[in-house]
């Protein structure tokens, strides 16, 4: 009898002791995405640049990690976003290159706005509880005459405030420059892509939506909710207004003034998660840019090309991960050099971290790579990372001087270019040559091969655009 009472207390036991953990609150991770505006890859001082001392970032990266191999999915705008965004090339969206007039998308054979069918990780976050909010550029529909585009909220975010590129809530900006009696306004069009609107001074517009991100972050606490929140500035694009006391005498000068004024009113955001113990133990920011400089404003030293080339200096981007609580004591100021990853990696990776399903149907080409980012691995990316170049960008102009490829794959050490006939292969091995200067094609006719074959089976795979794509080709020979 007594060995039948202790069996049936320790079941007991057990079954309360597993209700007990099941009733236990997951602590799923906050999420801050900082998406900097057209920064090169080594405009930040903590990334070797000389430019002004970006103190702020800097500290950020001092106390987190950063990664010198990583790249974003389009060396412009729009399509960088939309692949954040999705975690798929922004090619199966039809959004190539940066979303203009209505006439200019239709001639680039390119969407109006990202379909709101699209996978979008913030929605998935909101139907899990998450409080969701996009404070700063959009740009992924809603823009010059496109005014039917669907809101931000309409993708997964409870609450929004954009620039000039975006439908709802907005800061327009207020210019000023030495001897100005009073300010100008630029883009006073936009007003009709949604209100209410607040005109500040373009020098300031970063301090804003980080005001708008922190409020936000204040509510989600109030509610007890963890919270997914987007901080992308229009800083660092053109055109230029720096603080009149930073102001320059040349483009790179703008430029500067502008990158010390952003990186000055991100310490509100920053201090306001640090300060807080709450949230330094549960939150993760990752911070990074677009796509590369424009030429002759930033730099991506010692990397070949700038926005809009498929080179390095136009897709590898800065990338800082920061998370106190979530990270290894000992990883605060490390740098990875090892690991190979891409904007599709970052989306697809939080989807593990906050715990929430992908979308049911959807096929994200972003790999898990949650342990590299939390310092715990140095694991790469297993499938290359394909690239096509935007459609108006076929080199020759926009500062430099030279041909852009069509497509571009990177597959471990390598990175392979080609154009769409077959013309002017180019073979890298990053390793040894990170600033592209000796084209290996014909020395390793095998790596180029293959890697032609790869580019060319992803580019056909997925719908083409006004830029030539439509001339697929295969092997040697095309079809």
């Amino acid at each position: 009898m007594s060995l039948r009472f202790l069996a049936a207390a320790l079941c007991l036991f057990c079954i309360l002791a597993a209700q007990s953990r099941s009733a236990e609150p997951v602590a799923r991770p906050n999420v801050v995405v900082v998406f900097i505006d057209d920064m090169g890859w080594s405009d930040l001082s903590c990334f070797g640049g000389d430019g002004p001392e970006t103190e702020t970032i800097d500290r950020l990266a001092a106390e987190g990690v950063r990664f010198t191999q990583f790249y974003v999915n389009s060396p412009i705008c729009s399509p960088s976003r939309v692949a954040l965004t999705t975690g798929q090339y922004p090619q199966r969206w039809r959004i190539t290159s940066y979303l203009d007039n209505r006439r200019n998308n239709a001639r680039r054979g390119m969407a109006q706005w990202l379909d709101p069918a699209a996978p979008v990780l913030a929605r998935q976050l909101q139907r899990a509880g998450y409080a969701t909010g996009h404070f700063g550029k959009w740009h992924m529909g809603g823009q010059r005459d496109v005014d039917d585009a669907p809101p931000i909220t309409d993708y997964g975010f409870d609450r929004s405030l954009t620039n000039f590129e975006g439908m709802g809530a907005k800061l327009l900006p207020l210019t000023m420059k030495p001897g100005d009696e009073r300010p100008g306004r630029i883009w006073r069009d936009a007003v009709r892509l949604g209100e209410p609107v607040t005109w500040m001074q373009r020098s300031e517009i970063t301090g804003g939506f980080v005001d708008a991100a922190i409020e936000f972050i204040d509510q989600a606490q109030r509610d007890d909710k963890p919270f997914y929140v987007n901080v992308w500035p229009d800083d660092v694009h053109s055109p230029f207004f720096p603080p009149l006391d930073r102001w320059g005498d040349s483009r790179r000068g703008l430029y500067r003034g502008v990158l010390d004024a952003m990186d000055e009113q991100f310490a509100r955001l920053f201090e306001r998660i640090r300060s807080d113990e709450q949230l330094s133990g549960n939150t993760l920011v990752l911070l990074c840019s677009d796509n590369g400089p424009e030429a002759g404003a930033g730099e991506s030293t010692p990397l070949r090309g700038a926005k809009t080339w498929l080179y390095e200096g136009g897709v590898r981007s800065p990338l800082i991960v920061w998370s106190p609580g979530l990270l290894p004591a000992d990883a605060a100021g490390s740098i990875n050099e090892q690991s190979v990853l891409c904007a599709l990696d970052l989306n697809r990776s939080l989807y593990s971290l906050c715990g929430v399903d992908v979308p049911d149907g959807a096929q994200l080409d972003g790999e898990n790579l949650a342990p590299t980012l939390l310092a715990q691995d140095q694991q790469s990316r297993t499938a290359p990372i394909f690239w096509r170049r935007p459609p108006d960008r076929p080199g020759y102009g926009h500062g430099l001087d030279e041909d852009n490829p069509d497509l571009a794959v990177r597959d471990g050490r390598w990175k392979f270019y080609v154009n769409y006939d077959g013309s002017d292969p180019q073979l890298y091995d990053l390793q040894a040559d990170e600033s592209e200067t000796e084209n290996l094609a014909p020395q390793r006719p095998d790596v180029a091969a293959r890697l032609r074959q790869a580019v060319f089976d992803w580019n056909a795979s997925l719908p083409a655009d006004a830029g030539g794509a439509t001339a697929s080709v295969t092997g040697a020979g095309g079809q």
